[in-house]
């Protein structure tokens, strides 16, 4: 019989769990810090019991920010095969985490591989999947069935479950009086709108959030409360409906603590440069320093096709000043379905955004890295930078498709290498 049913109640026993070993093995933090911060939910490791190939990634306070890759088959791009492609390159370029948003087909075959395949956490989102796994309209999905579809999730082994608690009748209220240019952007809080607003009923993961808890408890499922009212476009950045949801978000986090649930907080979306950092120390306050896990968020909305940039940009900002974990952004996003080289363009951009944030808030040994590739410029030992470059395989391409003549410069200086011309001088 297991001595603690979540991570969170681990570490209030004082009990050093496998999964906090492997955190303990890869981050600059001692064990007693990461006890003590788990216990106050400042740190979650998402980890289902069920997902038996889990290698323990933390998340939060003192931690190196964590990216997570979004993907997943469509009405029009029904292709399994194709999203396992794409979810073992991401691994490859180290993202720390794969979200299925699958809203068609055999959901559950393919999230069921995921976990057998995946070393690292899973997450998904059971809103939608309880729309594709019943064949219903929204509204005429019952509340066993929503409930029915978290915990089939869980049992499956997901190790964190994305749920728009806070989205209840008093943030839809918010919405009518304060009206939006684009509206509900977020998928699962438009299937709950549609259905709160058709049965005049409050959202069920509000109203039931301790049944909610149960699941996640009995499984040791970190809850990711979603934010439903996400700004879908910088006009309605940092407004009411979103700040009304937050606040709810902070009060359902405390009560998930007091059932040793974990916990992370999602945030925006499209937000201005200049208001990110008052985003992430708003949400940080209002929802008790929990983990947190944004979208971007994009800087800018006019940049279609270069949207991975627009969401590196405010990414790098938000996890400078406290944001946890970086959901990445593709070349394709708001146009189609991304492609294998878009799923690599948006991990390396967000990979690039958290390591820049690291530096920035002082992660020990973050810098290490860019250290090295000075000391590799300043010898102009090529196969040094490489080995440390965030995408070896396109540096190398890039330096062998223009060699010089100067063998030790590059096509870009030649003679006039200021390193080279320098470097026994001085």
């Amino acid at each position: 019989m297991t001595k603690y049913t979540t991570q969170m109640d681990a570490a209030r026993k004082g009990i050093i769990t496998p999964q906090m070993k492997d955190v303990l093995a890869v981050e600059a933090i001692s064990e007693t810090e990461l006890l003590e911060r788990l216990a106050r939910g400042e740190i979650a490791i998402p980890a289902n019991r069920n997902h038996t190939k889990l290698r323990g990634i933390g998340i939060g306070t003192g931690l190196t920010t964590k990216v997570n890759v979004n993907l997943g088959v469509s009405e029009d791009k029904c292709c399994f095969e194709s999203e396992m492609r794409k979810a073992e390159l991401a691994i490859k370029h180290k993202a720390d985490s794969i979200m299925d948003l699958s809203i068609v087909g055999d959901t559950r075959a393919f999230r069921q591989r995921l976990i057998k395949a995946m070393p690292v956490m899973v997450g998904t989102v059971p809103i939608y999947d309880t729309v594709t796994r019943t064949g219903k309209k929204a509204e005429d999905i019952t509340l066993d069935e929503w409930f029915e579809t978290v915990e089939i999730h869980a049992q499956d082994g997901i190790d964190f479950l994305t749920i728009h608690a806070g989205l209840n009748q008093k943030a839809v209220q918010s919405i009518r009086t304060n009206p939006r240019l684009t509206g509900v952007i977020s998928r699962g809080g438009s299937i709950l709108v549609e259905w709160m607003v058709k049965n005049e009923k409050e959202n069920p993961f509000y109203e039931h959030f301790d049944r909610l808890l149960d699941i996640c408890e009995r499984y040791d499922v970190c809850l990711s409360l979603g934010d439903g009212l996400r700004p879908g476009c910088l006009k309605d950045a940092t407004d009411a409906p979103q700040i009304e949801e937050l606040i709810t978000l902070g009060e359902l986090t405390k009560h998930a603590w007091t059932r040793n649930v974990q916990v992370m907080i999602e945030g925006p979306g499209h937000v201005p440069l200049n208001e990110v950092e008052m985003n992430i120390k708003m949400q940080k306050k209002l929802c008790h320093n929990a983990p947190f896990y944004v979208l971007g968020p994009l800087v800018t909305d006019i940049a279609p096709g270069y949207d991975h940039i627009t969401a590196a940009i405010g990414g790098a900002m938000a996890a400078m000043h406290g944001a946890d974990f970086l959901c990445y952004v593709t070349p394709a996003e708001h146009l189609r379905l991304p492609e294998l080289d878009d799923v690599k363009e948006g991990v390396i951009a967000t990979r690039i955004a958290a390591h820049a944030a690291d530096i920035a808030k002082g992660i020990p040994n973050a810098a290490a890295p860019d250290h090295q590739m000075g000391q590799f410029r300043r010898d102009l030992d090529w196969e040094g930078q490489f080995s440390v470059a965030m995408d070896p395989e396109k540096a190398r391409t890039y330096r062998e498709s223009s060699q010089p003549k100067e063998k030790e410069a590059c096509s870009m200086c030649g003679d006039f290498c200021a390193v080279k011309r320098t470097r026994d001088l001085l």
